[in-house]
């Protein structure tokens, strides 16, 4: 649910999973196969494994991190891992690369262009996000939902982010 606002949007994990499969929807009606889907790990897991399951295509991983300042509300230095897992030893083909936004478009920009300097076997790469803001210079090929007023999203797993081991136990006391 976006305020009156526009400042906040908040999503419940049903709009989550229903933005992911809208994406999906767009994906196939595209037309375009591809072999591997890249998620950024940790907004891109989540979409990444459910299009995984969904289009029956392996799974890698390429951990990025930006959002650390302020609990994760305020984007600093962005730091991309060297190594890509994946399960058929290495990255190849058509790849989907999958995040859960395109806010800035920092992320999407260095990401794509270390992909297409640094693994060649990639023969053609296009991205997809649930959201893109209307304050992304990046532009993405699939997106479930444009965010032109540029809201912070809310996601439901966020909770988790404030909810240590020792808070959890004591949530689960009897």
């Amino acid at each position: 649910m976006l305020t009156p606002d526009g400042k906040h949007l908040y999503v419940s994990y049903d709009d989550y999973h229903h933005l992911i499969e809208k994406l999906a929807i767009k994906i196939h009606q595209s037309g375009w196969e591809f072999d591997t889907i890249l998620c950024l790990a940790r907004g891109g897991m989540r979409p990444g494994d459910i299009l995984s399951r969904i289009f029956d295509v392996p799974l890698a991983i390429m951990s990025t991190s930006s959002y650390r300042s302020e609990g994760g509300k305020i984007q600093g230095h962005l730091d991309i891992a060297h190594y890509i897992t994946t399960p058929q030893g290495q990255i190849a083909g058509k790849v989907l690369l999958v995040d859960d936004l395109a806010d800035t478009g920092v992320t999407l920009d260095a990401v794509v262009e270390r992909l297409r300097t640094s693994y060649k076997p990639i023969t053609e790469l296009r991205t997809a996000v649930i959201w893109a803001k209307g304050s992304s210079s990046f532009t993405v090929d699939y997106v479930a939902e444009q965010l032109p007023t540029n809201p912070w999203i809310h996601q439901p797993f966020e909770n988790y982010e404030a909810l240590p081991p020792e808070k959890l136990l004591a949530k689960w006391a009897i």
